[in-house]
């Protein structure tokens, strides 16, 4: 089971040491983790995106709860929240590859944001499981480098 956290915390030092060490204390896995400032600068927001069965979930949010750095935690579900990931990938090509390459690019709505003559960076910026396909899409032309975001997630009501 997958559980999608939106935590809001204090923007100050250590915040996310002490979120951090409480999943590795308690043997939590973070599949993914993102963090960034709200519109308040004295509140950031955090993604937490972690999986186990729904004990384990539940003890997250319990313990989440109980940290005194946290203002809110909220559960999300994935069928009622807009999730995204940003991804650069550098991917090699040659000629008699490079136009199926773009032409990729293009239905899958990723940019190609810097090209040299034997590789191109690109972005995408999408649901997670379609940055998942978009990897194993250009896997064989070559990845020589790749960075995620993690992901970030919104209810949609």
């Amino acid at each position: 089971m997958k559980g999608i956290f939106s935590v809001l915390v204090e923007n100050r030092d250590g915040v996310l040491s002490g979120i951090s060490g409480l999943f590795a204390r308690r043997g939590f896995n973070i599949d993914s983790l993102a963090v960034g400032e709200t519109e308040h600068h004295d509140v950031s927001s955090m993604t937490i995106v972690s999986t186990g069965d729904m004990r384990t979930i539940d003890q997250i949010e319990k313990h989440l709860n109980k940290k005194l750095d946290v203002i809110k935690v909220r559960r999300l579900e994935e069928n009622r929240s807009v999730l995204l990931e940003m991804m650069l990938i550098k991917v090699q090509y040659n000629l008699s590859n490079r136009a199926s390459l773009i032409e990729l690019c293009n239905v899958m709505g990723a940019k190609i944001v810097h090209l040299s003559p034997k590789n191109m960076v690109i972005e995408i910026h999408a649901h997670p499981e379609t940055v998942e396909e978009f990897i194993e899409l250009v896997r064989n032309f070559g990845i020589l480098e790749l960075q995620r975001t993690g992901t970030i997630a919104m209810t949609k009501a």
